[in-house]
């Protein structure tokens, strides 16, 4: 299943953004599912991901205490709402469903479904 990342935009530093996922044209089933980026020129890291019953979320340091993670199962999508937007945080967001063990939930291979992504652009 392909997801779809929505929701990006330009905004200023220090204000806020909500990014949504939704699979294409089925549901998500029972996989977690997690927020990566990619900045110009840089490599693509894990931003946050959750389990399917959305009881443990994962954050990575950066972003730990401004973005959260969520789910809603009934209406068939995961949210990223990212507060105090830094201009670091500018990248192309993308949500991607896990595939693999617990213990590979920050590794970007072990998910599938990546889409275009959605563009953040957080400007100083």
């Amino acid at each position: 299943v392909q997801l779809q990342a929505s929701g990006g935009g330009l905004v200023q530093a220090g204000d806020s953004l909500r990014l949504s996922c939704a699979p294409s044209g089925r549901t998500f089933s029972n996989n977690g599912v997690g927020w990566f980026r990619q900045a110009p020129g840089k490599e693509r890291e894990f931003v946050a991901a959750i389990r399917w019953s959305g009881s443990y979320t994962y954050y990575a340091d950066s972003v730990k205490g401004r973005f959260t993670i969520s789910r809603d199962n009934a209406k068939n999508m995961v949210y990223l709402q990212m507060n105090s937007l830094k201009p670091e945080d500018t990248a192309v967001y993308y949500c991607v469903a896990h595939r693999g063990i617990l213990s590979t939930v920050r590794i970007g291979t072990s998910y599938g479904g990546w889409g275009q992504g959605t563009l953040v652009t957080v400007s100083s």
